[in-house]
């Protein structure tokens, strides 16, 4: 039988002379009705695993910890057991998100560009990019088709002293590279600029590269997009739709910011022009 025990970043406060109060994992405050149950019995169930009494209101109120997600049967499987993950790029940022992933149960394997048409249509699976500079245009021209075969499709890359992590995207109309190009170009007025800058038009890269604290600190926001990906809870920030945000790493001092993007909706076609012939 699983035991049942507080999920990771929850606790049961006991306060002197009063019931026991629940933290919950975003740090409310619940107070816990236990009714008849002593709550020593409930704080050994839930945190030990201990058994030493056993009542039918206790299992219940068990239960209800796990109905609300303050509780886990044990063993719990890893948030990416069942789910491969594609990793292409960079060593310095796919080797830590190399670890991070399969810490977390992924399988693991290593992809190069000509894998991308194969891989499409491949459910559970995720294809993540990583580059250690600018996106040479065209690059993720076959990548962007993945998630309208919902196969997910997670990016990252750096220009200058800024990492950027792009949503992570795994249906039909969600935000590719190309949508995020074409958003930062519409938010700029150095729109000309930027775009010679991707085309290659620029001196030689100075850097800075990611370090090993930078490098992880990418790796573990791309490992937490890939987890809510596979729970199926896309991270969402405040007034933005589910994991349409595109952050950007600041490796001078390891400050991030997130900024919302939304897709770019499909330009109809211009008319074709028609001769008109004298009568």
């Amino acid at each position: 039988m699983n035991r049942s025990r507080l999920a990771p970043g929850a606790g049961i406060v006991t306060v002197p002379g009063a019931r026991p109060v629940l933290r919950t994992t975003d740090g409310e405050f619940l107070r816990i009705d236990t009714g008849s149950v002593d709550p020593v019995d409930l704080v050994d169930r839930l945190t030990a695993g201990e058994r030493r009494t056993s009542s039918e209101e206790l299992d219940a109120l068990v239960s209800a910890f796990e109905q609300a997600g303050h509780a886990v049967a044990e063993p719990c499987r890893p948030p990416l057991a069942g789910r491969a993950v594609h990793l292409l790029g960079d060593p310095v940022l796919t080797e830590p998100l190399s670890r991070f992933a399969a810490a977390e149960g992924a399988e693991v394997h290593a992809a190069t560009a000509d894998d991308m048409a194969g891989l499409a249509g491949e459910r559970d699976t995720a294809v993540v990019w990583c580059l250690d500079s600018p996106v040479p245009t065209g690059l993720w021209d076959t990548a962007d088709r993945l998630p309208d075969r919902h196969t997910a499709w997670l990016r990252c890359h750096r220009e200058g002293a800024h990492a950027w992590i792009e949503p992570l995207a795994s249906a039909p109309g969600d935000v590719t590279s190309a949508h995020v190009r074409l958003r930062r170009l519409a938010a700029t007025a150095a729109h000309g600029e930027l775009a010679a800058y991707w085309a290659g038009h620029r001196t030689p890269d100075t850097g800075p590269h990611p370090t090993e604290p930078s490098a992880a600190l990418i790796a573990a926001l791309l490992t937490a997009d890939l987890i809510a990906w596979a729970a199926g809870e896309p991270h969402q920030a405040p007034g933005l739709p589910p994991g349409r945000r595109l952050r950007r790493i600041d490796l001078r001092h390891l400050t991030v910011t997130e900024h919302p993007v939304l897709p770019v909706p499909e330009v109809a076609p211009l008319p074709v022009p028609t001769t008109r012939t004298a009568p």
